[in-house]
């Protein structure tokens, strides 16, 4: 999935309407038309966050990182969406509890409702961008949700707060057309700000689970299984440990007891020939240690994922 181009032009998109939103609440003060403005500088903050992230973790091992650096994408992912969520969303709710309190009064309803309206336009495109991506690559959205891949979950959900958002701002603005009521301004702006917190809180422990270290799903355990278990010289599998580094990055321990009479060569030959198979099956498999272990050291039990 071309992620770091969903990422750019959403950014691009995201920078002109940041413009157009700020414009406008500097001419009426409406503090809906504030939250889409910080929204959208958001949006442009956690892109370029992500799009860093996505650059960084290809670098390749070091002696301080062996495993490479693919926990970058999880901990970009994870700072951008505390800070286009979580920080923003209290900074929304803040400015729209002070309106409901104390209303400012709105100078042009229509300005604002022709600059949000133009918003929804935005978000819809830069939406509709990413799941054409999904697409391409043969992802349902539910597939993007249940998975990892936590950048590309966060620019989409970016996409769909901010139309969801705007049509909240539209719907308090339009209620202060018609009733003349400034606080319908601050309860839309605050609705959205308690949106954002949110989603941003349950990324948040989403992504504490990819950073201290989660296994990967029990399909791809069961498929990586499925390969080791055909390979004729193994008797049994002693251990099974596996680790997420990245969306396409994972690391796999294998402790295997191999059958008798293989020498100590026929030995690293198997494991070179059984960690190609298992590694052309699975491509994210980056990196695969093999462990022999003999039948007297452990006590061989059936493994399941």
């Amino acid at each position: 999935m071309r992620t770091r181009r969903v990422v750019l032009l959403t950014t691009i998109v995201s920078a002109l309407f940041f413009s157009l939103n700020l414009l406008a609440f500097t001419y009426s003060g409406s503090k809906a038309v504030l939250s889409q403005a910080l929204y959208a500088v958001t949006d442009i903050v956690g892109g370029l966050m992500i799009y860093w992230g996505i650059r960084v973790s290809r670098e390749p091992p070091s002696l301080v990182h062996p495993f490479g650096r693919g926990k970058e994408r999880f901990f970009w992912a994870f700072t951008a969406g505390l800070v286009t969520f979580s920080l923003t969303g209290a900074v929304v709710m803040i400015f729209g509890l002070l309106q409901f309190v104390d209303p400012t009064r709105i100078v042009d309803v229509r300005a604002d409702l022709l600059v949000v309206g133009a918003t929804i336009v935005a978000g819809t495109f830069s939406l509709a961008l990413a799941l054409s991506e999904m697409r391409r690559d043969h992802v349902s959205l539910s597939q993007l949700m249940s998975s990892d891949r936590q950048e590309m979950k966060v620019m989409v959900v970016q996409d769909v707060l901010g139309v969801i958002g705007a049509l909240v701002a539209i719907l308090g603005i339009y209620f202060v057309f018609i009733t003349h009521n400034d606080r319908f301004d601050g309860v839309a702006a605050t609705f959205v700000g308690a949106l954002l917190v949110g989603t941003g809180i349950e990324f948040a422990i989403e992504a504490r689970e990819l950073l201290v270290g989660k296994a990967i799903p029990l399909d791809e355990g069961r498929e990586i299984m499925s390969i080791v278990e055909r390979y004729p010289f193994i008797r049994g599998v002693v251990g099974f440990q596996s680790m997420l580094l990245g969306p396409e990055d994972i690391l796999v321990i294998l402790r295997l007891n191999f059958i008798d009479m293989l020498t100590t060569d026929d030995i690293e030959m198997h494991i070179d020939q059984l960690r190609r198979f298992v590694m052309a099956e699975c491509p994210s498999v980056r990196h695969l240690i093999i462990e022999p272990v003999s039948e007297k050291a452990a006590r061989i039990v059936p493994f399941s994922v």
